[in-house]
C-alpha cells in the first residue's frame, strides 16, 4: 500500500492547523495608541450644563432630559506611569510631568458623556483598566439603575473595580496627588484594598454591589469617602442604599460594627473606652466569629446574633493603677461588651429606620423559611419596609488573649 498519499493529507493538516497558530493579532491595537481611563468621577450638573455639551449622540433642537451629568475622566499618558520609586516632584512621573490627564466631559447619561469624550481624545478610549468611580452623594440619591445598567453592559468593566460615594465633588478626587502615590486612582483603590488586608473595610467590590441590590433579602452598601484638607482621603464610613437609592451614611467606627455583624475576618479595629476604676484603654479586636439566629415568632423574623471577637489590649492611659490581675481583665471584657453590643444595636436601628438591610438578615429568611417568603415578600421593597420592624437582639462577648510587655 503506497503511504505517500497519507504522509501528503498529514502535511496538509499539518499546515493548516500551523495557519490558525501563527496568524497574528489582526486586530490589534498598540497600548500606546489607546486612551485609557483609570478613574472616572460623577457628579450632578445644572440643566445650564446643556449649553456645554456638543452636539455628538443628538440634534441640536430635540428634546432631550433635564438631567444632566459631568462626568471628570482619569487617563493614563503613555510613558508617564510610574512603574518604579520616584525621583520627581509630588505627583509626578519621575520628570515633573503629570503621569495623568484629566478631561472634563457633559451628558445626559454616562453612555452619552463618554461618547462627548471620545470627541476630545484622539485615541480610542478604554475602560479595560477602569480602577475606581466616584459618584456623588447627590447621583447616589437620585438612584444608581441608570449608571448600573450602563456598567453592567459594557464587557470592558471590570466586576473588581471600585464604587466610592463622596461627601462632596466626586470631581476633585481625580486631581487629588497625595505624596505616597503619583497617580490619584491608584491611591484611592491601593487606600480601599489595603483597608481590607487591615481587616477595617469589608470586601465589596462594585461585583459584590451589584448582587447585594439583586437580592431581594439584601441591600447594597458602598465605601464612603471624604477629603480631609487638601491631599488627604479618608474611608468615612458605610454609604447605605435602600430601592436602589442613596438612603443614609454611618461613621467609620460603624463599619466596625458591621464587620463584627458578619465576621469579617482580619479584625483591625481599635476600640478606646472608659472602664471603672482603671481609666481609659485600647483594645485591639484581631479575630471576629459570628452567627445569625433567625427565628419566626407571631408571624415576624426574630434575628438574635450571636458575636464573639478576640482582642489584645493595646494601650492603658494610667489612672495610678496598674493591669495587674484577672479581675481587671474581666473589667474590661465586661465594659467593651457593653460598649461594643451598644454600637452594634445602635447600627442596627439606625439601618432599620432607613430600611437598608446591609446586613443580608432577608437572605436567611429566604433560605431557612421558603414558605414564609413566599406568602409575604412579593417584591424586595415589601421586605425593606418588613425588616424596619423586625427584633433585632445582640449578645456580644470578647476575649481579651494578650497584654503585652511592660518593664517594671
Amino acid at each position: 500500500m503506497d503511504k505517500k498519499p497519507w504522509t501528503r493529507w498529514a502535511l496538509g493538516l499539518q499546515s493548516l492547523v500551523l495557519a490558525f497558530i501563527l496568524t497574528g493579532c489582526w486586530d490589534q491595537v498598540e497600548i500606546e495608541n489607546r486612551a485609557l481611563v483609570l478613574g472616572l468621577a460623577i457628579d450632578e450638573a445644572s440643566p445650564s450644563a446643556a449649553k456645554l455639551e456638543p452636539t455628538v449622540t443628538h440634534q441640536k433642537n430635540e428634546p432631550l432630559p433635564k438631567k444632566m451629568l459631568r462626568v471628570t475622566a482619569q487617563i493614563a499618558v503613555p510613558g508617564r506611569v510610574p512603574l518604579g520609586p520616584s525621583s520627581g516632584g509630588m505627583g509626578s512621573g519621575g520628570d515633573g510631568e503629570s503621569p495623568v490627564w484629566v478631561v472634563q466631559v457633559y451628558g445626559h447619561s454616562l453612555d452619552e458623556a463618554l461618547n462627548n469624550l471620545q470627541q476630545q481624545i484622539a485615541d480610542p478610549r478604554y475602560l479595560i483598566h477602569l480602577r475606581v468611580i466616584v459618584i456623588s452623594k447627590g447621583i447616589a440619591q437620585d438612584g444608581l439603575d441608570e449608571l448600573n445598567d450602563y456598567l453592567r453592559r459594557n464587557p470592558e468593566v471590570r466586576r473588581r473595580t471600585w464604587l466610592l460615594v463622596s461627601d462632596t465633588e466626586a470631581a476633585k478626587f481625580m486631581k487629588v496627588a497625595p505624596p505616597l502615590e503619583r497617580v490619584p486612582t491608584l491611591y484611592l483603590q491601593a487606600m480601599v484594598e489595603k483597608s481590607i488586608m487591615m481587616g477595617k473595610f469589608p470586601p465589596n467590590y462594585i461585583g459584590e454591589f451589584w448582587i447585594e441590590e439583586s437580592n431581594w433579602g439584601q441591600d447594597g452598601y458602598l465605601p464612603y469617602v471624604a477629603i480631609e484638607g487638601e491631599e488627604n482621603i479618608l474611608i468615612k464610613g458605610l454609604a447605605y442604599f435602600s430601592g436602589g437609592r442613596l438612603a443614609g451614611t454611618s461613621t467609620a467606627v460603624d463599619i466596625g460594627a458591621f464587620m463584627a455583624v458578619k465576621g469579617y475576618n482580619p479584625g483591625g479595629f481599635t476600640a478606646l473606652i472608659p472602664v471603672p476604676d482603671l481609666g481609659y484603654v485600647m483594645i485591639k479586636i484581631t479575630e471576629r466569629h459570628a452567627k445569625t439566629d433567625m427565628q419566626i415568632v407571631d408571624g415576624k423574623p426574630h434575628v438574635n446574633l450571636k458575636i464573639h471577637v478576640e482582642g489584645m489590649l493595646d494601650e492603658h492611659y494610667d489612672s495610678g493603677r496598674t493591669i495587674g490581675s484577672e479581675a481587671d481583665i474581666d473589667a474590661i471584657e465586661e465594659a467593651f461588651e457593653h460598649s461594643a453590643t451598644n454600637l452594634v444595636q445602635k447600627f442596627c436601628t439606625q439601618t432599620q429606620r432607613h430600611h437598608s438591610d446591609i446586613f443580608g438578615f432577608g437572605e436567611y429568611v429566604r433560605a431557612l423559611y421558603p414558605d414564609f417568603w413566599k406568602r409575604n415578600i412579593h417584591k424586595k421593597s415589601d421586605w425593606e419596609q418588613m425588616y424596619a420592624d423586625i427584633p433585632i437582639s445582640v449578645h456580644l462577648n470578647i476575649s481579651i488573649r494578650r497584654t503585652g510587655l511592660k518593664a517594671k
